[in-house]
């Protein structure tokens, strides 16, 4: 059989929904014909699909798959995304997402999407300025904007300008093995995170409660009356949302710290966390809430247990070197990659 067939049978069993054939016959494809970028594309989906988490390995597989894809036809924005998202959400390796993410702006220097990835994964790595350029970069350069990416786009530029007005010395760094943060994460082990909504009602439900009660009392009866008491019911329920987002962050802070340490853990390979705090009711709540394949990951790097080298240097990818692909374009003329939408 040719490498087409192979590639139509696998087309076939995923619209019938048996994901291992529809892998073992686009695996086939992919050994007659190592370019053909639709067999390795529907190689990818075939891992993707199904509704149950996905193991380490079925990560692993979609990667090579999206990463075939985007070798042979850079142009594949839709395949750029899986793979970042793979790499940084459910394997955890946020630097080679990062790096991911910048050999993608080799292909798409005017695409905005690369830039809102790597702002994203470095503001969770806690390195707020360079979060804060690749921001900055959507606007000097004038970027279109999705709708859809806008909100996230805010968010993060909210986040970066308050992480501005910190000491440098106070942003928690996981490698750091004497960091004030440690202790403030021991402080808070013993149990889980408050919840954002647990505040929210602990801050607007007695406010409420007062405002409904003794309502009748103040503003009267009649559409006036009723106008009146809702209009200071939504002022509460907003004024309440927006305390409750920022409580929700210092109050977890400790809860962030151990992310982003467990984070640096499953990106390097190396532990920084003490075994009281890996035992601890915290870490085993966010360890719970991880996909599939990161937990396994995290399980292989607790068990080998290496700890990280004295002479460990922490590096970024060179964030311009897709300039120097630019200069040699010259005046050619950029063609814009293949729309996808967001999941």
């Amino acid at each position: 059989m040719s490498a087409e067939s192979h590639y139509l049978n696998a087309l076939e069993a995923l619209d019938e929904g048996d994901r291992e054939l529809a892998q073992s016959e686009a695996l086939l494809a992919t050994q007659l014909d190592p370019e053909h970028t639709d067999a390795w594309v529907l190689l990818s989906d075939a891992c993707m699909n199904g509704k149950e988490p996905r193991s380490m390995l079925e990560a692993a597989k979609a990667l090579t798959g999206a990463k075939k894809a985007v070798l042979l036809e850079p142009e594949r924005l839709d395949m750029w995304v899986r793979g970042g998202r793979l790499l940084a959400d459910e394997l955890g390796l946020l630097h080679d997402a990062l790096q991911w993410w910048q050999d993608c702006r080799h292909h798409a220097p005017h695409e905005v999407t690369p830039l809102v990835e790597m702002a994203s994964i470095l503001a969770d790595m806690g390195e707020y300025e360079e979060s804060r350029k690749r921001l900055e970069a959507i606007l000097n350069d004038n970027m279109d904007v999705a709708t859809s990416q806008f909100a996230r786009i805010q968010g993060l530029l909210n986040l970066v300008k308050a992480a501005a007005t910190q000491d440098a010395k106070d942003i928690f760094k996981p490698y750091q093995k004497h960091h004030n943060g440690w202790e403030a994460i021991r402080s808070k082990m013993k149990k889980p995170p408050v919840s954002e909504s647990f505040i929210f009602m602990l801050l607007a439900v007695p406010i409420l409660f007062f405002v409904i009660f003794f309502s009748s009392n103040f503003s009267g009866e009649g559409w006036g009356a009723f106008c009146l008491t809702t209009s200071v019911i939504m002022f509460i329920v907003l004024f309440a949302m927006r305390l409750a987002k920022r409580w929700f962050q210092i109050i977890n802070r400790p809860a962030f710290n151990l992310l982003r340490a467990m984070n640096f853990e499953v990106s390097t390979g190396f532990t920084v966390i003490p075994e009281d705090v890996r035992t601890s009711v915290l870490h085993v709540y966010i360890m719970q809430r991880k996909p599939l394949a990161w937990q396994e990951r995290m399980l292989k790097i607790m068990e080998r247990k290496n700890s990280l080298p004295r002479n460990y240097s922490f590096r970024l990818p060179d964030f311009d070197s897709h300039l120097v692909d630019e200069e040699d374009e010259d005046d050619e003329a950029w063609a814009p990659l293949t729309a996808y939408e967001e999941e």
